[in-house]
């Protein structure tokens, strides 16, 4: 394990800390060709196990966790020091599908709720590439109604027996550990009795199904739990208190779909609106067709990049608000809209600079028209990964600007007499 005690020793400036990680990657991180397409799709086996092989040099190296405690394996320093690393980091292979959820929802989670047992068992293995962690959160039955969980959790001695089913999971396949909610008390509101655990993925009782989607990427997973027997110290937080656990977790991933976590771990080499990037990926597709000097085409770059920049500016607006207490911790929803809604249109100008090249494409070429087109069959999910724009501008009417809540005709009666599965009545 690196040498990550900050307390006993001067922090260093940013500026010595970049000059330090820029002289470090270059020496011990793989450069990136030119050329080089995006990313690959988070469905192939062996992206995972390259990322994990990434972020063990990144461990090795004392450059994981750059925000997370030190006293569980993180740097401990501020996010100037991330962002500073990530910039340096751009022209190198790193382990970005590690991002989401593993470092900027699942393990901030943990920092937040986690015991301090769990902390020291868990986040050194999230940080050195050892564990894959997922969420299950979603339900076939739920929609956007996360705290309509009925996925059930019965206490059983010493062990927890876990019952239902989970959708939408991104990577499950290859991951080893999750953070679950499940209902723990039927006679509490449905708010009030649920619970969030920490399960072991691979274990009898767990089946892991993926689910082929419009693209024929098979990223998402739904997993059915038939008498799962869980560890009795297994809850993160309280029993019956999973919906603070919740919340806490749908604002980080809020803040990482946004762009606003501390803890993104690098990024994509050709990512929109990350500074310092030597191209991106409209300016890519443009070369490759040579359609640099059209009309056209310039003028959907160019709004690309403005999108980019408002970006960029929101995120450092609002984090700056949560940080210094002038707007909620809910405030991520304005940054996660954006970015959603944002990102539906740079997939169109995409499209639009690809033209045919991005509609058809050999089943077996990498092509830049088909960098196109993919995003844009599956572009939707953006306005659903980390709650849909829907609920989003609900947080921010009614926990950011203060607007009434809606009604709701299941509110604060007892999960068990909740009617489901069926139209509910209008107020009288």
């Amino acid at each position: 394990m690196p040498d990550t005690d900050t307390s006993t020793r001067e922090m260093e400036s940013v500026e010595s800390f970049r000059l330090r990680a820029r002289a470090w990657l270059a020496e011990h991180m793989p450069r990136i060709p030119e050329g080089a397409p995006p990313v690959s799709r988070a469905d192939d086996a062996g992206v995972w196990v390259r990322d994990r092989e990434l972020q063990r040099i990144l461990w090795d190296g004392g450059f994981a966790g750059i925000c997370f405690p030190a006293e569980y394996g993180g740097l401990g320093l501020p996010v100037e020091y991330q962002h500073a690393f990530t910039e340096e980091s751009l022209p190198y292979e790193m382990p970005v599908h590690l991002n989401v959820p593993n470092f900027s929802i699942l393990g901030a989670t943990l920092v937040d709720y986690g015991s301090h047992e769990q902390k020291a068992e868990y986040l050194p293995k999230l940080l050195s590439g050892e564990h894959q962690w997922v969420q299950f959160l979603s339900e076939p039955t739920g929609g956007s109604d996360l705290a309509g969980c009925v996925t059930r959790a019965d206490r059983d001695g010493d062990e927890w027996i876990l019952n239902g089913s989970k959708i939408w999971s991104t990577a499950a396949m290859s991951a080893d550990y999750a953070m679950c909610l499940a209902r723990t008390d039927w006679n509490a509101p449905k708010h009030r009795g649920l619970t969030m655990f920490i399960m072991k993925i691979h274990q009898p009782g767990v089946q892991v199904d993926p689910i082929k989607q419009v693209n024929g990427s098979l990223e998402f997973c739904q997993e059915f739990f038939d008498d799962v027997r869980l560890p009795v110290n297994s809850p993160i937080g309280d029993v019956n208190d999973g919906w603070s656990v919740a919340q806490a977790l749908l604002a980080h991933e809020r803040n990482a779909v946004g762009g606003g976590s501390p803890y993104i771990n690098g990024r994509n080499h050709l990512a929109e609106g990350a500074d310092g990037a030597r191209d991106n990926t409209f300016t890519t597709l443009v070369r490759a067709l040579g359609t640099q000097g059209d009309p056209l085409a310039r003028q959907l770059v160019a709004e690309a990049h403005a999108l980019d920049v408002v970006q960029r500016g929101l995120v450092q607006r609002v984090s700056a608000g949560m940080g210094n207490g002038a707007m909620p911790g809910q405030a991520a929803a304005i940054t996660k809209l954006f970015s959603a809604t944002s990102g539906v249109r740079k997939t169109e100008i995409a499209l639009l600079l690809a033209g045919v090249d991005g509609v058809t494409w050999p089943d077996d070429e990498r092509t830049v028209g088909r960098d196109a087109g993919e995003p844009f069959l599956q572009r939707q999910a953006l306005c659903l990964a980390g709650g849909s724009n829907e609920i989003q501008r609900n947080i921010i009417a009614e926990r950011v600007l203060g607007m009434p809540r809606e009604w709701a005709a299941d509110r604060d009666i007892p999960y068990k007499d909740v009617r489901r599965n069926a139209l509910p009545t209008s107020p009288r």
